[in-house]
């Protein structure tokens, strides 16, 4: 643990990456779904945009080329959006939306199976697929993504641990396990007379390659970890 920051205890997050100094966050649940530019230092946006479908569950978002792209659960839709958070287009694809990243040159979409799908980025069509194992045995309930330092790193629904992921082969390389950052954030969540429901699990991941280190949070949590991952 080096640092902890607030977190907007309403924001029931999807998507995080740290991006020029700031977070790119999306948030979920029918009505209250969206994307935001969030201050590390007060934990508040300073510019957001709700996701265009209002009936839309938002899910993960990422920030590629100056453009943002967020993807929604079970509508079939993604959307990009300028740095700005001006929707530019909307794309339609097949399946559940749950998390997505990207290399720097092609996005990558889970779906809470255990396939990872790349996609280009300027047409969101699928180029590559990735089965993610662990001791060759699939890991499914794939989530919220992030790509770093070479591998991509996925939360596990419903679990509190993240797993590392080797892009080429699929096989899963190291587990950071971030229970007591779990249990650090419900007490907190309690000092503050907010109680953590079931639905209110890690997801979260946002990695700084100046510093080397990951920041980390959950649904409606109201603290952000900043942590560094050991071997």
């Amino acid at each position: 643990m080096l640092e902890r920051f607030p977190h907007d205890p309403a924001a029931f997050t999807q998507g995080l990456q740290w991006v020029e100094g700031r977070f790119l966050e999306s948030t979920g649940q029918v009505g209250e779904s969206g994307v935001r530019w969030v201050n590390p230092k007060t934990g508040e946006p300073e510019a957001q945009a709700p996701t265009p479908n209002p009936q839309a569950f938002g899910e993960g978002s990422t920030f590629l080329n100056g453009q943002v792209y967020h993807i929604t659960w079970q509508t079939g839709e993604a959307y990009r959006f300028d740095q700005a958070l001006k929707l530019q287009e909307t794309y339609s694809y097949q399946g559940e939306g749950w998390g997505i990243t990207h290399d720097g040159q092609q996005l990558i979409m889970s779906d809470g199976s255990a396939t990872l799908f790349f996609r280009d980025p300027d047409t969101f069509k699928v180029t590559r697929e990735l089965t993610v194992t662990d001791g060759g045995q699939p890991v499914t309930q794939l989530n919220e993504l992030e790509w770093a330092d070479g591998s991509i790193w996925a939360n596990v629904w419903m679990q509190n641990r993240i797993a590392r992921i080797d892009p080429q082969t699929g096989q899963v390389t190291g587990w950071l396990d971030a229970s007591a950052l779990a249990d650090e954030a419900a007490r907190t969540a309690a000092r503050n007379g907010q109680q953590l429901t079931p639905d209110d699990v890690l997801n979260g991941i946002a990695y700084n390659p100046s510093t080397d280190t990951y920041f980390l949070t959950g649904k409606r949590w109201p603290v952000l970890f900043e942590v560094r991952a050991r071997e």
